[in-house]
Parts: C-alpha cells; structure tokens; sequence
C-alpha cells in the first residue's frame, strides 16, 4: 500500500516539468491521476507514460486555467475518469521579469491571470467536488518569491503572495462550511526546471544552476522532486491536521 493509495488527484502543468513529476510520484505512491495542462497533447503523452508505468488510472486534459468554464469542464472531466476527486495540486505558472516601472501591462495582467486567478478558479471550482469525496487536499504551489521580494519580479512577488494569503482563506473557508478538506501552499525557491533559463537567461544551464545556488545557503537548487516529496506529504493523510500552512523550500533562503 502506497502513502497516496485511493487519492485521485488533479494536477495542472502537468504535461512537464514539476507538475508531470508531481503527478509520477503521486502514481508510485498509488495515487490516480489526471494532468492538465494547455499543452493537451503533451499532458496526454504523460498521462499515456504514467499509466503504463505505474499501473494507475491517469487521464490527460487541455486545460487553460485562466478560464473558469475551462475549470469546470476539467474538474467534472477528471472526477469522471477516476470515479472521484480529492487532490487538487495548482501547479500551472509562468515566471515574467520586470519591475513596476517597466513591466509591460499586458504580461502584469498575464502573471495575475496565470499565476493568481487560476488558483482561485481552481479553488472555487474543485473545493465542493472535493468535499464529495473527503478527506480532501487542495495543494497550491507558491513560491518563496511570495514571501520575499525582488525588484524585478513585481508581477511574480504579487501573483505568488496573493496564492500564499488565497490560501489561508479558502482553507478557513472549507473548515467553516464542514468540509473535509485541507488546503496549504508550497513555496519553492529555485528548481531545476527549464523555468530557470527563462529567468536566468546565462550563457548555459550549468551557469544558471551555478549562478542560482551561490544565492541559497545549502548552495544548491532545489529539484523538482523536492517538491513532489511535498505534495505527498500534503495529499496524504499524514498530514490530517495540517490545513491554512506553509512548506518552504528554499534551501534556507528565508532564515536569512
């Protein structure tokens, strides 16, 4: 029996990166999945990769996750194919630099959509479908950049800190209306994703990674399953009465 085993879970980005690796280590932990992603065809390919590997149920959807009739469309698809849902794990991101005073408006107004309002779509959407199949886990990845700011990430600092506080709400939220459902954030700092590159825009990965982790007092980055040990944690019972909080993981960066 795995840590996971009975979970159905929901995890948007999930065609790549840290959702498709969230979503493998839930599979191995006996969980049954669903990826979602705007890359459909890419989250079908994973789905199509984790069934056959793990032995799960797992289902791939076309997912954008800034449109609440794309939200329940997906949530209802993915309650469906795995005969009920109770993890909810809001991945999907992007990461856009500027700071307040030459940010583009239409890439400020793209990081709140993609970064905020699909959390609370996805909240609104899955939180009673959830209850339906309780205990319930909605897991909304973060970031460390939503408790500590720079200023060229005005768009990403605002985002992932208004995920942090969404957070706590809706958690208060589900316990006063009697659901058993446990919502938490995540807040990584750096991870080894191709998000880095984007960010970072050095001469190569290496130099990247290297540039990154002089910055963190492990002097390492974080991996994408640094995260998915996480959610785990969090979609599983273990973590019974642990609702409204906050994982870091950052290497120490917030200590400092």
């Amino acid at each position: 029996m795995g840590r996971l085993s009975g979970k159905r879970a929901l995890i948007t980005g999930g065609a790549g990166g840290i959702g498709r690796k969230v979503a493998e280590m839930m599979a191995r932990e006996g969980a049954d999945v669903a990826l979602s992603d705007l890359n459909g065809q890419g989250a079908e390919a994973a789905a199509t990769d984790i069934a056959e590997h793990f032995g799960c149920r797992a289902v791939g959807l076309k997912h954008d996750v800034t449109l609440l009739e794309d939200w329940e469309r997906t949530v209802a698809a993915a309650d469906e194919a795995l005969g009920g849902l109770n993890v909810l794990v809001n991945n999907a991101g992007i990461c856009i630099p500027g700071s307040v005073e030459d940010i583009d408006i239409a890439d400020w107004d793209l990081t709140m959509d993609v970064d905020l309002n699909s959390v609370f779509l996805g909240c609104r959407v899955a939180l009673p479908v959830l209850a339906k199949s309780a205990p319930g886990s909605i897991i909304n990845i973060s970031s460390i950049a939503g408790l500590i700011a720079s200023y060229n990430f005005v768009a990403y600092n605002t985002a992932k800190a208004g995920v942090w506080m969404l957070t706590k709400s809706v958690a208060l939220q589900a316990t006063r209306q009697g659901y058993d459902v446990r919502v938490n954030s995540i807040h990584p700092a750096f991870i080894d994703t191709s998000m880095v590159d984007n960010v970072v825009g050095g001469a190569s990965p290496e130099e990247n990674r290297a540039k990154l982790a002089r910055q963190v007092p492990m002097k390492k980055i974080g991996t994408p399953e640094d995260v998915g040990y996480a959610c785990i944690y969090l979609a599983s019972d273990e973590s019974g009465f642990v609702t409204g909080s906050e994982i870091k993981l950052d290497g120490g960066i917030s200590a400092m």
